[in-house]
């Protein structure tokens, strides 16, 4: 069975402007999507990773657990941004329990924060294919600082946290419950509203991450700077909704402009992997995020990187409970409810 009720998690997404909230259960008929809920959040009370008013926040993730009555309290949570790095690196070949003595040792050379500034997990991938006496290792740093605001918001959201993952690795998670990767290097890209998580897959492990700065807000700030409007006002007009503020030739020039720079920033960190696997090709590029919904990012990106973009469907291989879920809101949200997808798929005691 995929998952044991005592096991059981429920994933919650925190980003900067929306809070998902996912509940997936193991039925007779295979995994279901109980529950699926967002709510908008005021802009300001999340940046750049970091929760700047918890008391706010925590009132919105009780509420949202409350509209639809959940009465579970165990959590999935994921962190990312400039506080946590994610890092493939070669260790001499020792065992597992070695390895977590030596952990602060190997990994003070990667990281660019005070070795005592941040908690240490790993995960060994293999022999390394250039040396046979060592071997390859995920290592993953995140600040303790981070780590404990994001528990003490837990705590006053009165939520127990089993899990803190990282964004591209719950990306990863949904997508390998839902898509096949047969012998090709994929990249999974996140556009949320003020972040962005690339994470490429080769033989399906994580060869290379990157959280970047940039987001669907850039589209909303380019737009009230150049109209002077509200950010409400902004989000209606990007989302297409006709506005005596800006012509639709004018719009469309401003989405072109960040969604190039996206292409831009995205191009180089793919160029970076090229750059360590001159013999390789990423042949497919799987969108997810409120940027996935921009059809002229795919048409670009398409373009630019000559691979075949997709936008994740985070719902394809469960069954939906059709009586708690509205499939039409699924349809809706699927490239933003990505995330919080694979949190709600982790349990209790995984790795």
């Amino acid at each position: 069975m995929f998952f044991l009720k005592k096991n059981r998690l429920v994933g919650l997404d925190i980003g900067s402007r929306t809070l998902k909230l996912a509940e997936i259960i193991d039925t007779k008929a295979g995994s279901t999507l109980k529950n699926f809920s967002s709510i908008d959040i005021e802009p300001g009370l999340i940046e750049e990773g970091s929760v700047r008013d918890p008391e706010a926040v925590s009132g919105y993730i009780r509420e949202l657990f409350n509209s639809i009555k959940l009465k579970d309290k165990n959590v999935a949570i994921s962190i990312g941004g400039y506080s946590v790095i994610v890092k493939k690196i070669n260790v001499q070949t020792m065992t597992e329990d070695e390895l977590h003595e030596t952990i602060h040792f190997e990994a003070e050379q990667y990281i660019p924060f005070d070795i005592s500034e941040v908690n240490l997990d790993f995960q060994i991938l293999g022999e390394s294919e250039h040396n046979p006496n060592q071997m390859n290792v995920l290592l993953v740093a995140a600040k303790k600082e981070m780590i404990s605001e994001y528990i003490n918001l837990m705590k006053m959201a009165k939520l127990h946290p089993r899990i803190i993952d990282v964004d591209a690795f719950a990306l990863q998670n949904i997508f390998k419950f839902n898509y096949s990767q047969e012998d090709e290097n994929i990249a999974l890209i996140d556009i949320g509203a003020s972040k962005t998580s690339l994470n490429i897959l080769k033989d399906n492990v994580s060869e290379f991450m990157r959280d970047v700065s940039l987001g669907c807000e850039q589209i909303n700030d380019k737009i009230a700077s150049t109209v002077g409007c509200t950010i409400e006002e902004t989000e209606a007009i990007k989302l297409g909704e006709e506005s005596d503020l800006i012509s639709a030739e004018d719009l469309k020039e401003i989405v072109v402009s960040v969604v190039t720079d996206w292409c831009i920033e995205i191009k180089r960190a793919l160029d970076f992997f090229y750059s360590t696997y001159p013999e390789e090709q990423i042949s497919r590029i799987v969108l997810s995020g409120g940027g996935a919904n921009i059809k002229k990012f795919l048409e670009l990106l398409a373009a630019e990187t000559s691979a075949e973009v997709e936008v994740i469907n985070p719902f394809q291989n469960f069954i939906v409970d059709s009586t708690r879920v509205d499939s039409s809101y699924l349809e809706q949200i699927a490239p933003q409810a990505a995330i919080c997808m694979g949190l709600a798929a982790r349990k209790i005691g995984d790795k």
